[in-house]
């Protein structure tokens, strides 16, 4: 992909963007200083570039039942392609996985799963993730609270 030149317009557009991802464009020309014909030609190319790659809305996970964060670690019994191709396809199909990175050190992963109560993680601990094909170890933390919760990227 062709790095965009990230000047400091283009960066005010995403700001904007990440703040309120459906600003009008009229609006968003307004915040940024341009009139609305350029602003919407630098978005437009800022999406086709695919750095602004989709829009989403921000549910609360509480409001809608799921109030257990669990971050998991997982280590596999053999690091080798074969294994990890296998265990990245599986979780990757599990709804209540938000996140999962391939990670250096003591766990192989690292996944942030939510689910409803302790008795479903339970579930998915027990039914899903522990019978993939090559998991030797688990290790699991219970989020109390958040403390930082962003989803703007620092572009400054």
């Amino acid at each position: 992909m062709p790095k965009i030149e990230m000047d400091p317009l283009n960066r005010r557009i995403l700001h904007e963007l990440q703040a309120d991802g459906r600003i009008s464009n009229q609006d968003l020309s307004e915040r940024v200083g341009l009139s609305p014909s350029p602003c919407l030609r630098r978005l437009r190319q800022l999406e086709a570039d695919g750095v602004v790659s989709g829009y989403v809305a921000l549910v609360d996970p509480d409001a809608v039942g799921l109030h257990v964060s669990a971050f998991v670690r997982v280590r596999l019994d053999r690091q080798d392609d074969r294994h990890l191709a296998t265990f990245e396809q599986a979780i990757a199909a599990f709804p209540e996985v938000m996140e999962c990175y391939l990670m250096t050190g003591e766990a192989d992963y690292q996944l942030r799963v939510l689910v409803g109560s302790l008795a479903e993680f339970e579930d998915f601990l027990r039914y899903r993730l522990t019978p993939i094909a090559g998991v030797a170890q688990v290790t699991t933390s219970f989020a109390l609270r958040p403390v930082v919760y962003k989803t703007a990227l620092p572009l400054e």
